[in-house]
């Protein structure tokens, strides 16, 4: 049972935090591991038990597996009328968005995310399904090819069971990247949440089960990765895989999959750069880049986390990022006037503080010190935003730290900061500031990442493709058509004439 302060929760968030155990949902029914094995996980802002969840072994992924292929077939969730599925991730939507503080309460103390940011997670989530619910009716599921001497057709299948494993970040909202295209072109789906934040995932698989989706269409697996993430990258009843997460383990996973050879979407990590030219307006852009940091304590991978600014400006731009960085209010991540919380536990807390003094090791430069954070009557895990200056081959400039840190660098022409911007082995997201939108387009267009935006950061749009290049991805995107059409395996079919 929780131990979390109730003060200001829900009164149902206070009855679903207060289960003894959190179990597993397979076919329906909600499963305890076979070995009663479990783990807790903790409030990120308090570092009180928020839960003890169960930790899901080997033969418990097979009945999740052969749960999801029982409802492809047996119930036939690909057989039903696209509409009727439609109609199903509809009144999901509703529901998830009628109880959209209640999700997001959940979230907020699961993932230590500020409450706001959290609300608009779910809502994401909820604009997903709709978006893909709605698109899967607009292709047609046979499309008449035009070749001569030949009747010939592309018809669209569904694969079956696919098996999704989702990061700590952003919970809810990456599985609703994956689950809605996956549901929407008629698979099923075995989810395994991140040790550190399975509730919501736990939730909304309940929810379902309200709102008619039939057993076994969405089961989620909560357990340690090296257990139960491992199980599901290497079953071979999977006949899709999406894994969220760092490069480290997306490696494994593809590998797993490559013995059975299951395709495999893998969107990875990242070290974006912002190329800040001389023309733009100085204290706006640094507002913008600050806030970008800063959201969800810099746990994210797309983030801008090299600053790569034009020489004649460089020291202005760094004293205006300095004083709001200075400025940027720690604290509880329910606290209203809270502008970042904690990081998600004491690992990530010790990863961010190890990445400072490796980066001061190998010279660089501490503009901005950052180092531990206390925040009063909390003994969460608190971080300071911090940045730090010079090469970028230094170990802070060329890993992702996944914290409030950027690594600061000036270029002279438009040249050197494309060569200094693509000087990385990820290739996830990128921005560039000016004011000349020629030069914007023509600099986001060198750029290798699968993701270039102009005067912003961090930009997402339903229908525009999300995805990444070499280190941080491969097997596709999300959030498009694109992604639709990767959920289906396409069979040709021929008459000579």
């Amino acid at each position: 049972m929780a131990t979390v302060a109730e003060q200001d929760l829900l009164p149902e968030v206070q009855s679903f935090l207060a289960r003894d155990q959190f179990h597993a949902v397979i076919g329906g029914q909600r499963v305890a591991s076979s070995r009663g094995e479990t783990f807790e996980t903790r409030d990120p802002g308090s570092g009180t038990l928020l839960a003890t969840v169960a930790n899901m072994q080997a033969d418990d992924v097979d009945r999740a597996v052969a749960a999801a292929q029982a409802a492809f077939v047996e119930a036939d969730w690909a057989g039903l009328p696209v509409n009727e599925r439609a109609v199903l991730l509809h009144r999901l939507a509703d529901a998830v968005e009628k109880r959209l503080l209640i999700l997001a309460q959940i979230e907020s103390l699961d993932a230590g995310k500020i409450l706001a940011q959290a609300e608009g997670d779910v809502q994401n989530f909820v604009d997903t399904m709709r978006y893909f619910a709605d698109l899967a009716q607009h292709v047609q599921p046979r499309i008449a090819l035009a070749i001569k001497g030949v009747e010939a057709a592309t018809v669209h299948h569904a694969w079956g069971p696919c098996g999704f494993i989702v990061p700590w970040n952003f919970p809810l909202l990456l599985v609703g990247w994956g689950l809605g295209p996956a549901l929407a072109a008629g698979n099923t789906a075995v989810i395994k949440p991140a040790e550190d934040t399975p509730l919501s995932a736990i939730y909304l698989a309940e929810l379902a089960q309200e709102v008619g989706i039939p057993d076994g269409v969405i089961n989620v697996v909560p357990g340690l990765g090296e257990v139960t993430g491992a199980a599901l990258a290497n079953h071979p009843g999977l006949r899709r895989m999406s894994f969220t997460g760092s490069p480290e383990v997306g490696r494994l996973v593809a590998e797993a999959c490559g013995r059975n050879l299951t395709p495999v979407k893998l969107e990875l990590g990242g070290k974006g750069a912002a190329v800040i030219f001389n023309d733009v307006d100085v204290a706006d852009t640094a507002d913008k880049l600050v806030e970008a940091i800063t959201f969800h304590t810099g746990q994210v991978c797309c983030d801008a986390t090299r600053w790569l600014v034009q020489r004649d400006v460089y020291d202005q731009f760094v004293d205006e990022c300095v004083v709001r960085l200075k400025n940027v209010r720690i604290g509880y991540q329910r606290d209203a006037d809270a502008q970042m919380g904690p990081v998600v536990n004491a690992k990530q807390r010790e990863r961010v503080l190890g990445y400072l003094k490796k980066g001061q090791d190998e010279g660089a430069e501490l503009v901005l010190e950052g180092g531990a954070a206390e925040v009063s009557g909390r003994e969460g895990f608190y971080v300071k935003p911090a940045l730090l200056a010079g090469s970028l081959d230094n170990v802070a400039a060329r890993e992702e730290i996944f914290g409030p840190v950027a690594y600061l660098a000036p270029f002279d022409d438009e040249e050197q900061a494309v060569a200094m911007a693509n000087a990385t082995d990820y290739g996830l997201a990128n921005s560039v500031w000016s004011a000349d939108l020629g030069r914007a387009r023509r600099v986001a267009e060198a750029m290798d990442a699968s993701n270039s935006w102009i005067n912003a950061h961090n930009v997402f749009s339903h229908g525009i493709p999300y995805g990444g290049v070499k280190k941080s991805g491969v097997g596709g995107g999300v959030n498009s058509i694109e992604t639709l059409l990767d959920y289906w395996w396409h069979q040709s079919v021929v008459r000579p004439l």
